[in-house]
């Protein structure tokens, strides 16, 4: 039987000499890959109470939402600058180069809301933790951020010790 990890294509020396990529949109592609994708990172929130499932764009929204649907809860989008219709909170947060900033919509998140966040992917940390920052803005809180893929060189644990963050596959390199 395979494992997700199995799935994932794995690209050296993309973007830069060497870096590998490890590209999530091969486990997308088949209909098993994506279906151990998503039963492994909702294996991660057996027997957690939470009320709010929120995914950062666009892979958290690809990964989240099937979750949200399977457990029967509420699903909220954390998007970039200038995509959300309504009232929002904003965060800006450091890229490798420059910054950037995300939203939610200001009543997305009731005080007093445990919340799961989900990616595709763990880097150096930056965007989910402005995600993080958002939902206690609103006054939620983060109970979990749950993860497809880790690149555990890059660090992105160190910037959120504060928080229980899980993994399905964790890479040791960048």
């Amino acid at each position: 039987m395979k494992k997700v990890e199995d799935y994932v294509v794995s690209i050296p020396d993309f973007p830069e000499p060497g870096i590998i990529f490890r590209d999530v949109t091969s486990v997308l592609q088949d209909a098993e890959g994506l279906k151990l994708a998503i039963d492994g990172i909702q294996e991660k929130l057996e027997g957690l109470d939470f009320d709010v499932i929120a995914g950062t764009e666009s892979r958290g929204f690809i990964f989240g939402m099937p979750i949200a649907y399977n457990l029967h809860k509420p699903f909220v989008l954390v998007r970039k600058k200038g995509k959300l219709p309504r009232e929002t909170v904003s965060m800006e947060y450091e890229l490798e180069y420059g910054n950037a900033e995300i939203e939610m919509h200001k009543d997305s998140i009731k005080p007093g809301q445990k919340v799961v966040l989900v990616d595709d992917l763990i880097a150096t940390g930056g965007t989910i933790e402005a995600a993080a920052k958002l939902v206690e803005l609103l006054g939620g809180e983060v109970v979990k951020m749950v993860f497809l893929m880790e690149l555990a060189g890059l660090k992105g644990r160190d910037r959120l010790k504060k928080y229980d963050v899980e993994s399905v596959i964790c890479y040791e390199g960048k």
